[in-house]
């Protein structure tokens, strides 16, 4: 009788948290929503400030793109000889990893600074501090944008046939964007209490950057290490953009890696708006 009881109470707990962590989550996402044109504006100032007082100023958007692409496509393409993959120019392939990966590890490894680094607005005015990692997010597509672009040129440039499926890149840079918002909310606040957070993550990003195929082959691995690869998030969305630029496959084709994909970002989504509101209170504080 007394675990039947208990059975009963405990269901009805478990029934009224999942509805308070679907209340909360839902009121956090709609004072995102009022707040977009502040979003808007504040992410708009963070482009412009990057390059003040610099000569070349937004010039730089493209010459920071273009230099990167250039030193790894002569480190991997001229000095250790690396092969086309499947006929596809190595540039091309190369920038067209390098345009997801990099547009990420900047939006995480800035997001997470993005509360201490405006803690004078956190102090003193009752300021909305979760819409500070999406701004960064904004900003951070603004090179993102030049990098497609590049992108785009060499596919042109190559004469690589051009397919409707470039228009799937959108779906791939939904992906990115949901991911890396839910890991920018949750390692923003954490940041705040545990600065070694902002060490860690560019230790992982780091670490992150040769573990994913971007550069290399996933092929070239043995099977059973392939499976260990493809569960990082990031893979998805890598290959995601080569199947749209260059290989000319659908996103349906991988529909377990897809379900994978989904069911791990809205997780850390959705930890990561809760952890960020929780911990929002303490952070006058704790700056």
């Amino acid at each position: 009788m007394d675990d039947a009881v208990n059975m009963v109470v405990e269901t009805e707990l478990d029934l009224e948290w999942n509805e308070t962590l679907k209340k909360s989550f839902f009121t956090f996402i709609q004072l995102l929503i009022k707040r977009r044109y502040l979003i808007v504006s504040l992410a708009k100032r963070e482009v412009i400030n990057r390059y003040v007082g610099s000569l070349l100023g937004f010039i730089w958007t493209i010459i920071n793109p273009l230099i990167t692409i250039l030193v790894f496509w002569v480190i991997f393409s001229v000095g250790f000889k690396v092969t086309p993959v499947k006929n596809v120019p190595f540039v091309v392939w190369l920038t067209a990893g390098m345009a997801a990966w990099f547009v990420f590890a900047d939006i995480i490894s800035g997001a997470t600074n993005s509360i201490i680094e405006n803690g004078q607005l956190i102090k003193k005015t009752v300021f909305p501090a979760a819409i500070l990692p999406i701004v960064k997010i904004i900003s951070c597509l603004v090179i993102h944008g030049v990098f497609v672009v590049i992108l785009l040129g060499l596919i042109v440039t190559l004469k690589i046939p051009v397919s409707l499926y470039y228009l799937q890149f959108f779906y791939y840079l939904f992906c990115l964007l949901m991911l890396s918002l839910g890991l920018s909310w949750g390692l923003a606040a954490l940041n705040v209490f545990i600065r070694d957070t902002s060490q860690i993550v560019e230790v992982v990003l780091q670490l992150g950057f040769w573990a994913t195929p971007i550069f290399w082959n996933l092929e070239i691995m043995p099977t059973r290490l392939q499976k260990f690869f493809k569960l990082n998030p990031m893979f998805y969305i890598v290959q995601g953009y080569r199947d749209s630029f260059i290989n000319g496959k659908p996103f349906w084709s991988y529909p377990y890696l897809t379900i994978y994909f989904w069911v791990v970002t809205l997780i850390l989504l959705v930890a990561g708006a809760l952890l960020f509101k929780k911990l929002r209170p303490q952070f006058a504080e704790a700056l």
